[in-house]
């Protein structure tokens, strides 16, 4: 979008927060880069210049902005919305795969070469895999310098810097600030948090509708691995350098977060999978505007705009969760996940609340005697087939999978068939396209609504929501009265 230079001009003299992480706008007399909603009055239009990244602004030689914080923008949805290998790699950045593994590891991960990647992430977002990661090691150390107690050197290393010396050059290249008036600025007025419990808000484009998004979690939610409690979602974490909890709580404006980590390395990881998790990065307006054209889903959409989809902080835990869930209630599911969380999970202190377990990795479960779960046999099969081959890496369902090859690779196994597919697509792929069309709660809300009722009839009509339909879903799935479809009542 950053080359349509009258959209943009358009957008930043209305400050439409609709676009913010759509593109950046620099301003060429101050030499600072801002969201397009930034509050301070809009520069002269031959003063701004547009970019598709605040890494290619970085790049560039622009600041951020002190006021609008252009770091801490919702992500762009094109990375949620696609499956090449641009999109691909952008999600596996935020996830902190350049900072763990490199750009080798990035590419590897891709099935590209480090030349490829370069020259793909450079044509689209006029930065480089390098460039993006620093950016986004930036973001991450304002993070921690401003909500948490750990002296400078250790952010330095945990937002994965090579050396403090680089990570004092970076915070004043890009904020203009040195890491301590950083943290003099944030500590003004504002107390210090709880140590070892980092407290951030996680910006969306409005609206969100929280009901049918905190309800499936919460409605779903393994005993031990997750809970709602306080008015709020709470899991435990399996990370990449350790563990965490994490509190996720819906506010007007944004979803509120404390993450407990026992590394702090893992912060940029942990919350792209928070906002992952909650589909944070969307574009309601783009989704439901193509909805609603819809005669049978308008009046859905205009009753409760913006629903999200549930999705996983976790592919291969959700995965297993979707096998144990097949052809059973949620109650049954629930407990079965309970027992197997319980006998093969890892055990975690939770000082706030009822968390016991992290949920059991593929590793654990591939010693699993299937005989001991109380499941029909078929479904033990299957459920043996899928650890195995996520445990060996032979199928991922990371961020960083491609949708297409996922899906033919779980349709293989035994006992996978077109529901878990696109259940596993929708929550642990992330595909905003996914369409479980023999689900029970779809068919039966299909048939409330006067729609087709046989599968194929049912795809060939749902073929005006596309790309959207898994977003679909969620609003026929609201049509029931169902737990998964509205915040649990407050306790007391």
């Amino acid at each position: 979008m950053h080359t349509d230079h009258d959209r943009c001009v358009r957008a930043v003299q209305s400050k439409d927060a609709r676009f913010d992480g759509w593109f950046f706008t620099a301003v060429l007399t101050t030499r600072i880069y801002c969201r397009p909603s930034c509050p301070v009055v809009p520069p002269k239009v031959r003063n701004m210049t547009f970019y598709p990244s605040a890494a290619a602004a970085q790049q560039a030689g622009f600041r951020a902005c002190k006021r609008c914080r252009p770091d801490a923008t919702p992500g762009s949805p094109r990375w949620n919305e696609r499956a090449d290998v641009v999109a691909r790699a952008m999600r596996l950045i935020s996830d902190g795969v350049v900072d763990r593994d490199g750009v080798p590891g990035l590419a590897a991960r891709l099935g590209y070469s480090t030349r490829q990647i370069e020259r793909q992430l450079r044509a689209e977002l006029g930065a480089g895999p390098l460039a993006l990661a620093r950016a986004q090691r930036a973001q991450t150390a304002r993070l921690l310098i401003e909500t948490s107690t750990l002296p400078m050197a250790d952010i330095a290393f945990a937002a994965g810097f090579a050396s403090v010396r680089t990570f004092n050059e970076t915070v004043r290249e890009v904020f203009a600030l040195t890491p301590g008036e950083l943290r003099r600025r944030a500590r003004s007025g504002t107390p210090v948090e709880t140590p070892g419990v980092i407290r951030l808000r996680l910006p969306f484009r409005p609206p969100l509708c929280p009901d049918n998004l905190f309800g499936h979690l919460a409605a779903t939610a393994v005993p031990g691995v997750e809970e709602w409690r306080d008015g709020a979602y709470r899991r435990t974490l399996r990370l990449p350098y350790g563990r965490g909890v994490v509190t996720l709580r819906p506010r007007p404006d944004h979803v509120e977060c404390r993450l407990s980590l026992t590394d702090p390395r893992d912060l940029t990881g942990a919350i792209s999978r928070c906002r992952r998790l909650l589909d944070l990065d969307a574009d309601p307006e783009a989704v439901d505007g193509s909805l609603a054209a819809d005669p049978v889903l308008e009046p859905l959409v205009r009753a409760a705009p913006g629903r999200r989809v549930p999705r996983t902080v976790d592919g291969p835990e959700f995965a297993v969760r979707a096998v144990l869930g097949q052809q059973v209630s949620t109650a049954a599911a629930r407990t079965l996940a309970g027992r197997l969380v319980a006998a093969h999970g890892e055990p975690v202190e939770d000082p706030e609340g009822g968390l016991t377990h992290l949920f059991p990795d593929p590793a654990a479960l591939a010693g699993t005697d299937p005989a001991a779960l109380a499941m029909p046999g078929a479904r033990r099969v299957t459920f043996a087939a899928l650890v195995d081959r996520l445990a060996s890496g032979e199928l991922r369902l990371d961020a960083g999978s491609d949708w297409a090859e996922a899906r033919r690779e779980l349709a293989a196994l035994p006992g996978v068939g077109p529901w878990t597919a696109e259940i596993v697509a929708m929550r642990a792929l992330g595909d905003p396209d996914a369409f479980p069309h023999t689900d029970l709660g779809v068919r039966k809300a299909v048939r409330a609504a006067g729609l087709p009722a046989t599968p194929a009839a049912l795809l060939r009509h749902s073929a005006a929501w596309r790309p959207w339909r898994a977003y679909a879903v969620q609003y026929l799935w609201a049509t029931d009265d169902h737990p998964i479809n509205r915040l649990p009542e407050p306790s007391g």
